[in-house]
This record gives structure tokens, sequence and C-alpha cells, in this order.
């Protein structure tokens, strides 16, 4: 059983790292099946379309990015220092990626409208940041200030894609400056 979840891991792997980098689009099952080294019946027995590959990559890319949000903020327990902490979380994620950008973003904006199924895991996803965010604001004692949440939310989104359009944090650290400051 270890062999076949490592051919499922590989094949995870594989796909990810080409549906992040190239696109959905531009990645076809020939290129993910030599580059995980696999037979195509390996694909097709854990996976069965490059559709539900992709609806597992998403699922992947969040348990991803909140295990490593919350191993990132570690034993902190002070809300303000966790909220600046979800922003350098997101700048330590770009300067990983090479200022690729944010995965859901990505594959939102090239097929988020052709599949719904994509669009609302996007939205939901999206949905539990702004929540973490309002989360910690209540905490601080900003709670009753959603249109801060939003608007704090909606910063480190817009820092996310400056940083992916000019390949520095230099904006999402100016986010964390003003956040700073508010709170």
């Amino acid at each position: 059983m270890a062999k076949a979840s490592s051919v499922q891991e590989r094949i995870s792997e594989t796909a990810a790292r080409l549906f992040y980098h190239q696109g959905y689009y531009q990645t076809g099952i020939n290129q993910i099946i030599a580059e995980a080294d696999i037979a195509i019946g390996s694909l097709y027995k854990h996976f069965k379309s490059k559709q539900e590959l992709l609806y597992h990559y998403l699922e992947q890319q969040e348990l991803n990015f909140f295990s490593g949000l919350a191993a990132f903020i570690g034993e902190e327990t002070d809300p303000k220092k966790m909220l600046l902490l979800l922003i350098d979380y997101r700048i330590k994620l770009q300067q990983d990626s090479g200022f690729s950008g944010c995965h859901f973003i990505k594959i939102n904006a090239e097929i988020g409208r052709e599949d719904s199924v994509v669009q609302q895991f996007v939205q939901q996803h999206k949905e539990k940041h702004r929540h973490l965010v309002k989360n910690l604001l209540m905490q601080i004692g900003e709670g009753s200030k959603a249109q801060l949440a939003d608007g704090i939310f909606l910063m480190i989104e817009g820092g996310i894609v400056s940083a992916t359009i000019y390949g520095h944090t230099k904006d999402l650290e100016t986010v964390k400056a003003t956040v700073k400051g508010i709170i």
C-alpha cells in the first residue's frame, strides 16, 4: 500500500508543480505521466480525470496553506502578533515561490468562470482568510469594525498580486506596516 501511496503522491506533486507554474490548460495528462514517471493506468487508478486531479490539487493546496500557517504562527497567542505573522507568512510564500503568485488566484483566473466547482472552492478558501482576519480583529477588540477586517483582507490580497507583478515584497511590507499602525 505504501507504494500506491507514493505513486499518488508523485502524481499529486507533479500535477501541483505543473498547474502552478504553467497553468491547468497548458498541462497535459501525458506530461504529468512522463514527469511523474508513471504508467497511464496508474494515473487513472488514482484520479478519474484531469479535472478530478485539479480538485485534489486545490484541496491539497488549502491543506498545505493552513497547516503551513499554523506551523509558522507556532505557539503565538497574541492576536495582534498573529495577524502580523499572517502577513509575514504570505510574504514568505511569495519569496519561496519566486513571486509566482497565489495558487488560488491563478487557477481561478484561468478557469474559475468555466468551472463553478473551482470558482466556489476558491471563493470559500478566500472567505476562510477573511474570516481569520475578522476573528483576530475580534480578539484584538476591533471586531465591531467589519469594514476594517475587509480592508485588511483586501490589502493583503492586493499585496500578493503586487508581489507577483513586481517580484518583490515591498508592497506587502507596506501592508504590514499599515496594519501594525491600525491595530
